[in-house]
């Protein structure tokens, strides 16, 4: 706050009496100074984001960090990784992440099937008249977890439950 005040006013005082009656070092001032440059922009910066945008959007938003990198390097621009996320963040890049779709039901067997006795028509007079299951799988570190689910359609009730 104080260097900002400085920089400000330097062409109004001197710096070293402004520095003075601040109580601030004209050396941490200078460094100051230095590290707030204004630095020239790279003439290639915004060459690099319309290829960002381009190989974004030719590859279908899967490429990330590493891959853009390299692309950007056949194409002549030497950056390095961090270089790159950053330009893709301004540039407003993302990658889309598929997940994978696992497959958990089998339908291509000969067991035989039964009929549909319900017809989508769960409204029940009485409890302990129409019992209706399900089967969920779930994935664990170990392999599918199976939970075998069975509620009783008038009171909503699970009735029974199996895990294996």
């Amino acid at each position: 706050m104080k260097y900002s005040f400085i920089q400000q006013h330097k062409k109004t005082w001197p710096i070293n009496v402004m520095c003075k009656v601040l109580e601030v070092k004209r050396s941490s001032y200078y460094s100051f100074q230095q590290r707030h440059q204004d630095k020239p922009m790279d003439p290639s910066y915004e060459e690099m984001i319309d290829w960002i945008k381009q190989i974004d959007q030719s590859s279908d938003h899967t490429y990330g960090g590493r891959r853009m990198r390299v692309a950007l390097n056949i194409l002549g621009y030497r950056v390095g990784l961090m270089k790159t996320k950053r330009l893709m963040r301004e540039a407003g890049v993302q990658v889309k992440r598929k997940r994978k779709y696992k497959v958990t039901t089998n339908s291509n067997h000969k067991l035989s099937l039964y009929d549909n006795l319900l017809e989508r028509k769960f409204d029940v007079g009485q409890s302990d008249q129409v019992y209706a299951s399900d089967v969920t799988y779930i994935w664990t570190q170990e392999g599918w977890l199976y939970l075998a689910v069975v509620i009783d359609l008038y009171s909503r009730k699970v009735v029974g439950w199996s895990m294996s």
